[in-house]
């Protein structure tokens, strides 16, 4: 078979590919007419925009990341798309785990405070718990953090990466509610977040963006969170209402934390960047040194799947 990989992925990562693989790097250079069976894309949507037009006969088309909805265009009339299911589990539910503990612990305002080489403001802490919870009253001694224990985590978009960040998660003796794309066994559908959301004490969004799911959180169901309730967006920025979440925030209703937003890249001045309550990481959840390994692994599998006429892994359909 002809395999066409980007020209960055490092040659010691070949070792993964079975006999019988022909190998084309494709660079940002690419002329004339090549013929494949099978086109990985590359990470730049723009580099695959350059690279489509001159790439003819592919069979499978397989993405490096878990999310395709920016590749759809670049699949050809008959072509599989394959997603790269599981190769972000890890990386992605330890940076849900650690923006969960971050927000709780307060972490982003201490880091401020540290900046500022005053200890004695470490009192103020309790004004971000009390802002959050109207009704509550100040402490002896005072909340200068909140805990993750006992506290109801729901799941929305409950696949690989959800599985992997419930199984971190188990360990802090917390209760979950799962939303799948189907109804299954501990899994609720789509249908029922309504009724879920205003249980839920960390609502975690792992959902791909489609039409279906832009605009998935907005400015109602918010509204319908728990009082202090904390959203975590590690599925995509256009999944969330970025007006609705600005006026949620400034209106102390949540608190959240996201590694994506709408617009992305976030540009300077944005309101989400001065909004209250709210920890932003710069669409980093994917990006770790075991990323590539993990990414040829399955290439390699899927090679071989190709070869003996095996089904292919993580077809896409109806957008995921």
């Amino acid at each position: 078979m002809h395999l066409g990989l980007p020209e960055e992925i490092d040659p010691s990562l070949f070792r993964y590919l079975p006999q019988g693989v022909d190998i084309s790097r494709i660079g940002l250079n690419l002329s004339g007419e090549l013929h494949l069976d099978m086109w990985v894309l590359p990470l730049s949507p723009k580099q695959a925009a350059a690279a489509r037009p001159h790439i003819r006969s592919v069979q499978v088309v397989q993405s490096q990341y878990a999310g395709v909805d920016a590749y759809l265009s670049f699949v050809p009339p008959g072509a599989t798309l394959c997603d790269a299911q599981g190769v972000h589990d890890i990386p992605v539910a330890e940076w849900i785990l650690t923006a969960i503990l971050a927000s709780l612990k307060y972490i982003p305002f201490y880091v401020r405070l540290q900046a500022t080489g005053d200890w004695n403001h470490r009192i103020e802490a309790e004004k971000l718990y009390l802002g959050t919870h109207p009704g509550a009253q100040p402490m002896t001694p005072p909340a200068l953090q909140d805990e993750l224990t006992g506290k109801t985590v729901l799941i929305v978009g409950y696949g690989s990466i959800g599985r992997a960040t419930e199984a971190r998660l188990k360990p802090f003796d917390v209760n979950f509610l799962r939303i799948g794309r189907r109804r299954r066994e501990g899994v609720e559908s789509e249908d029922r977040l309504d009724d879920l959301l205003p249980h839920a004490d960390i609502v975690i969004l792992l959902v791909p963006l489609t039409e279906h799911t832009r605009g998935f959180i907005n400015a109602e169901r918010l509204a319908a969170m728990k009082q202090g309730a904390l959203l975590v967006n590690a599925a995509r920025g256009p999944v969330v209402d970025t007006d609705a979440l600005v006026e949620a925030l400034h209106a102390g209703r949540i608190q959240a934390v996201v590694d994506v937003t709408d617009p992305e890249p976030l540009p300077v001045g944005h309101p989400l960047w001065s909004a209250p309550n709210l920890l932003i990481t710069p669409h980093i959840g994917g990006s770790s040194p075991g990323m590539m390994d993990r990414v040829m692994r399955l290439i390699g599998d899927q090679c071989r799947r190709y070869l003996v006429g095996e089904p292919l892994a993580h077809i896409v359909q109806d957008g995921y």
